[in-house]
């Protein structure tokens, strides 16, 4: 009697709570906002029709949510190493797939292990773990007020983005001249930009945030001016350029991080012309006629990467949306595209194929992203091309 008063109770708030925000959700659609809330507004749907697992789901999003709360803030000056520059407000990593020198007595230079990560590029001596603590943070509190229409999380979010990106004594520069650096060779690495392709969901947050009249003048025009400096470091640095014209994930990615800043920017014009002739030219050099992908399926985690750069791409053809560039339904002469290397990965997904490439660890992770994938394609470009495996996978 007590579980069944509980989920009336928490039922009844995410009606109310949902009837209250219809029309701020009608404003940020109709703003154009980068964020693509559809996966929680079908959970909102399922919440709001009694589904268990829904509710359920959501109840745990809270209660992560509120612990939140309490949280100090994360920053680039809690590191305990200090990057080239002396100083602390650079981020820095180390390469996750390098590892001291058996050879040496120092252990310098640091030699490749590829998939393999070294525990040392996954503590706080850099910036890895405390970016990928903050990132994640900013999402389940932006999700935890787009279903609960609370303040509480998106101001929480805000103070967040503050202590990171704009406070004087913990914001971060905005460059990344030090990331994935290799102990005994160099500072930092075009690869390390990579590290931060998860700035896209606080893009997306500041957008729904201003879309709704949450945020200041003040962050909002600090963080308009933090990105513009940055875009311009990706644009024109020496590690920012070298990046942007990597042929595989690391390229398809550099799209992704900086078109989708263009675009909080209000840059729409460039990011047509980026699409137009330096995404088209990625999808058919890096995915073959038969949808397979040579420079992923070269890796030690040929699955995994050939799942992420495809979810890399997704993500572009879906700004591609925002500015009349159907990158998804593009494809070459001889047949290359982003559709055709979903449709490569299918057999392996119905398991009608066993997977005859390099890969070092379970693939379940990535087999349930690449459904995801498959499904936000359907719902997002009407394409029914992968319904007969969406039903025979349930």
């Amino acid at each position: 009697m007590r579980n069944t008063l509980a989920f009336c109770k928490v039922l009844a708030f995410i009606f109310l709570t949902t009837i209250y925000s219809c029309a701020n959700i009608k404003k940020a659609k109709e703003s154009n906002s980068i964020g693509n809330y559809q996966e929680l507004e079908v959970q909102k749907s399922l919440i709001l029709k009694g589904d268990r697992n829904a509710l359920n789901d959501y109840k745990k999003l809270i209660k992560k949510a509120d612990s939140l709360l309490i949280v100090d803030g994360f920053s680039v000056v809690h590191k305990t190493g200090l990057p080239p520059s002396g100083d602390k407000h650079d981020y820095m990593s180390i390469g996750p797939y390098w590892w001291p020198n058996p050879e040496t007595d120092n252990g310098l230079p640091y030699i490749r292990k590829d998939g393999e990560i070294n525990p040392e590029a996954r503590n706080n001596f850099t910036d890895f773990v405390e970016i990928k603590n903050f990132l994640n943070t900013i999402k389940d509190l932006s999700d935890a007020y787009y279903l609960s229409n609370k303040t509480t999380y998106a101001r929480k979010a805000i103070a967040l983005i503050n202590v990171w990106f704009l406070n004087s004594e913990t914001k971060m520069n905005p460059n990344l001249n030090y990331g994935q650096s290799i102990p005994g060779k160099n500072n930092g690495r075009c690869f390390g930009i990579i590290e931060f392709d998860g700035i896209d969901k606080v893009v997306a947050f500041l957008k729904l945030a201003q879309d709704r009249g949450l945020i200041d003048q003040e962050t909002q025009e600090g963080m308009f001016d933090w990105f513009t400096t940055y875009t311009n470091w990706l644009q024109t640095s020496k590690l920012g350029v070298e990046e942007g014209t990597r042929k595989n994930n690391h390229g398809t990615h550099y799209d992704v991080q900086l078109l989708n800043i263009l675009f909080y920017l209000n840059r729409k014009e460039e990011i047509k012309t980026h699409l137009t002739h330096v995404t088209k030219a990625r999808v058919f050099s890096q995915i073959e006629p038969d949808g397979s992908q040579p420079l992923e399926l070269a890796r030690t985690k040929s699955f995994s990467y050939s799942v992420m750069n495809l979810h890399g791409f997704l993500q572009l053809a879906y700004l591609g949306t925002k500015v009349g560039f159907n990158l998804w339904d593009l494809e070459s002469e001889d047949g290359r595209g982003i559709k055709k290397g979903y449709q490569y990965m299918l057999p392996y997904l119905t398991k009608e194929k066993s997977w005859q490439h390099p890969q070092i660890k379970d693939i379940k992770h990535d087999e349930e992203k690449l459904i995801s994938d498959l499904k936000y394609a359907r719902k997002l470009f009407r394409d029914t091309s992968f319904d007969v495996v969406l039903q025979q996978l349930n």
